[in-house]
């Protein structure tokens, strides 16, 4: 029997291996989610668990600093990104609908 993919959203990781599979420190991470720039989910105690897509996030955030934008520019770019991925979703499902 094959086993069943793993959801990508799903939090495994806590912020100690998460902060090391990115290459950022533990304070960074903290960071981020003060200023929103991610939600980890939480454990029924609180603890956060990162996704693979919240490393992903993580990374790309890594990027966009590395580039030389600040927290509020980086804010800004995912901001536009989730806008532009929203409006791209309903031009393709408008033109599927044609």
């Amino acid at each position: 029997m094959g086993r069943a993919p793993l959801d990508p959203d799903r939090g495994l990781f806590g912020i100690t291996v998460a902060a090391e599979l990115v290459g950022m420190g533990v304070q960074n991470l903290r960071l981020y989610e003060r200023r929103g720039l991610l939600e980890p989910q939480r454990t029924e105690g609180g603890t956060r668990r990162y996704s693979s897509t919240d490393l992903d996030r993580l990374r790309h955030i890594g990027e966009l600093l590395g580039l030389g934008l600040n927290l509020a520019g980086v804010a800004r770019v995912l901001e536009l990104e989730a806008a532009n991925a929203v409006l791209r979703s309903e031009l393709s499902r408008r033109r599927r609908s044609r």
